[in-house]
């Protein structure tokens, strides 16, 4: 946390040095949002809520010119060049690959659950390839369930995020009775725990997000996806309930993203830092991809080529079905039972398997993970890590 607290600022300018654009106060300074769980105003954006947009775009370009870089579309990883003990490069689609330093960045595993925020491809792939080469993975119990996702079963529009900024400005959460229940600003394990309860309570698979009171000019993508959804939040509230938003574990990585197996880096959401605890708290996700991205580009050009490199592995990724799906959110889903838990363990998506065993493990209710055989918190597990190796064992382990 010292390391992210005190390198961000720098990564913001960095950024704007290089073209990204961020909104400004009425006196040209930086105009800070405030979400979920914050005590002040301290979150950059762009566009209101477009802020992942203006960055991808920015860095996208930028790669495009760039000409040490070869960009390979269409093309895909089927395994890292591993012999368990180093990687040396990944296996494609398109043919090998060898590298002194492989970094995988390649996102969440959000959409492993049906009813997800994510777009279709954030399955977990970089956790997956990663434990087959014999890294370790951790904290995988813990994914946090977004509390405002439009809730349109059977719609396109079914699970799209409406942002916590705009909880931040004042919307209000609503029950059936048109009441406000819960404090819309509190750590979003907390929101979400409190809807559930509630959809729970008032026999509803859905409760109200009332925007009538936020200008429409804030957040113009908002209310332009929401119309096309077919509601109005300008004259009654919208129908939202939890859904899978962003995992806290993934691959095990030190302050410059190398991980347990020689040659193998990860960055962003793919990666297991311990920096988002149970629960991640809003948009520092982005602060810890750029200050840990950095460190890990410096450090993985320093990485030296082995001598030798093993034959490429006869293991291929499987990306999961339908039915895995259906199964990590029926069973793992935002309220969890031992029972239902096990039923994933001969889930043929590793992944799948992996987190049934992690939660499992842990037998308490903190941050994303909460299990009704386990509803408080035990204080003997404060700071310990669920740590998967790759034969699939979990241990235990405290990181200072």
């Amino acid at each position: 946390m010292r390391v992210l607290v005190d390198e961000a600022p720098a990564a913001v300018r960095d950024l704007q040095e290089r073209g990204v654009v961020f909104d400004l106060d009425h006196e040209g300074r930086l105009a800070l949002g405030l979400e979920g769980g914050h005590g002040s105003r301290r979150i950059v954006h762009s566009g209101g809520s477009q802020t992942g947009h203006e960055l991808t775009s920015k860095l996208a370009a930028m790669v495009a010119i760039e000409e040490r870089i070869e960009v390979m579309e269409r093309t895909s990883a089927t395994s890292l060049w591993s012999d368990g003990e180093r990687c040396h490069g990944v296996i494609t689609d398109a043919g090998p690959l060898a590298a002194a330093a492989t970094v995988l960045a390649t996102g969440g595993a959000a959409a492993l659950w049906r009813r997800t925020t994510n777009p279709r491809g954030a399955i977990g792939a970089g956790p997956v390839l990663a434990g087959a080469a014999g890294a370790d993975l951790a904290d995988l119990e813990f994914c946090q369930f977004h509390p405002t996702a439009v809730a349109l079963p059977g719609s396109p529009f079914d699970g799209v995020l409406i942002t916590e900024a705009i909880r931040g400005e004042g919307a209000q959460l609503l029950d059936a009775s048109g009441e406000r229940f819960t404090d819309e600003l509190a750590p979003r394990d907390a929101v979400t725990a409190a809807i559930l309860e509630r959809m729970k309570k008032e026999a509803k698979t859905e409760v109200k997000l009332d925007l009538r009171g936020i200008d429409p000019a804030r957040f113009p993508n908002v209310f332009g996806f929401l119309a096309e959804a077919g509601l109005d939040p300008r004259s009654e509230p919208v129908p939202i309930a939890p859904a899978a938003h962003y995992m806290m574990g993934g691959i095990v990585v030190d302050l410059d993203g190398h991980s347990s197996l020689p040659g193998l880096y990860a960055v962003g959401e793919c990666s297991c830092t311990g920096l988002h605890g149970a629960n991640r708290l809003a948009s520092n996700s982005l602060s810890e991809c750029f200050v840990f991205g950095g460190r890990a580009a410096r450090a993985a050009v320093e990485e030296e080529a082995a001598a030798e490199r093993p034959p490429p592995p006869d293991w291929k990724f499987d990306p999961p079905t339908e039915e895995t799906r259906d199964a990590v959110w029926r069973y793992a889903g935002p309220m969890r039972t031992p029972d239902d838990l096990a039923r994933l363990i001969s889930n043929p998506y590793p992944l799948a398997r992996a987190i049934a065993i992690s939660a499992l493990d842990r037998r308490e209710s903190r941050g994303g993970h909460l299990r009704s055989d386990f509803p408080d918190t035990d204080p003997d597990l404060d700071g310990i890590h669920v740590v998967l190796a790759a034969d699939g064992t979990a241990r235990r382990e405290e990181w200072r």
